[in-house]
């Protein structure tokens, strides 16, 4: 199955945090956002800031590159499309 990068991202997001038992909450306080917005995040409805990716990889104890883990993979946009 293909699909978006903010998906893909979204998905490994949660993926990492329910490996470590957290809640959104937890995490959402570890990056200064509300629960809800971690709840867009990981369904793919809002995309990640750059920043606020750096923030949740050291919540997580991630690097920021383990959001991006098999996307090339699973990736269905052409780069021209990611700047809208």
């Amino acid at each position: 199955m293909q699909v978006s990068i903010d998906v893909f991202v979204g998905r490994r997001l949660r993926g990492r945090r329910r490996l470590l038992g957290l809640t959104q909450t937890q995490v959402a306080n570890a990056a200064g956002v509300r629960f809800q917005q971690i709840q867009k995040y990981e369904s793919g409805l809002n995309r990640i800031p750059a920043g606020r990716l750096w923030a949740l990889s050291n919540a997580l104890g991630v690097p920021v590159t383990y959001f991006f883990e098999g996307l090339d993979v699973a990736i269905t946009t052409r780069p021209d499309e990611w700047d809208d």
